[in-house]
């Protein structure tokens, strides 16, 4: 009898893609599903992945996430320069994704978003994530805070600062701005903004029904031992996304496209 994982229809992959074309496939999902659970901002934000030395897909300017294809990803270069793509690229995408890919060798896929329950956090003096529900601990120990808000990052200046500030953690909250979550894929990266978001509304959630009582704090021992948990099961991030793919192609035909 097959298990029910090896029973799944595959998503949006196929052999004669290449890794390329397939990069440009995940981009375009991760970008779509995002849209879908309104972790967009009108047509800012930006998604990038590195697929060579030097090398990064991103997301253009000027189109809404719910409505780009694999074939609107830009191809750029450490400079700025857009070697493949048919649109313009937006500043501040460049010099935040370009210093973080840069100064971040893990950092293969960074996802920047104002997402809502995370951004609140954001506007909050001193605003962590607490280590108080299940959601939030997979970010043990991966978590980095900018506490410095100084604009838009319309500059190298700026790109660098706050690549800086994530040094070795996967996650940055960025002061009265956003996050930023980065993995070595498009699957894991998303997997976890998902549940980043996800643990933000549960604290978020809960400090409003605690009227003034302090959160459940949990041990930590228990918060690094959860922790090593999840990350024994990253398969579940795999088939995440694979269920986003599969869940585009039955909704969204066409999202796909390389042309």
């Amino acid at each position: 009898m097959s298990s029910p994982v090896s029973s799944l229809r595959p998503a949006t992959q196929a052999p004669h893609h290449t890794a390329l074309d397939q990069a440009r496939i995940d981009l375009a999902a991760a970008l779509r599903w995002a849209a879908r659970l309104g972790f967009n901002e009108g047509v800012c934000n930006h998604f990038s992945v590195e697929v060579a030395n030097d090398r990064y897909l991103i997301n253009p300017q000027g189109l809404h996430w719910s409505e780009v294809t694999a074939a609107d990803m830009l191809l750029i270069d450490g400079a700025g320069a857009v070697i493949e793509g048919r649109h313009p690229l937006e500043p501040t995408a460049f010099f935040i994704h370009s210093w973080i890919h840069r100064l971040n060798p893990r950092a293969r896929c960074v996802l920047h978003t104002h997402m809502p329950y995370a951004t609140a956090l954001t506007l909050v003096e001193g605003g962590r994530l607490e280590w108080c529900n299940q959601n939030a601990l997979r970010f043990w120990g991966r978590v980095a805070y900018d506490d410095v808000y100084n604009g838009l990052a319309l500059d190298a200046a700026e790109g660098e600062r706050i690549a800086s500030r994530l040094a070795d953690a996967d996650v940055v909250f960025m002061a009265s701005h956003g996050v930023t979550v980065v993995g070595p894929s498009v699957a894991w990266a998303f997997d976890d903004l998902y549940y980043l978001e996800r643990a933000c509304m549960h604290q978020v959630l809960a400090t409003q029904a605690a009227a003034g009582r302090p959160l459940r704090r949990i041990p930590d021992e228990t918060c690094a031992r959860v922790c090593a948990q999840i990350a024994g099961e990253r398969q579940q991030s795999d088939l995440f996304f694979a269920s986003v793919k599969r869940m585009l192609d039955r909704e969204a035909p066409g999202w796909s496209t390389l042309t």
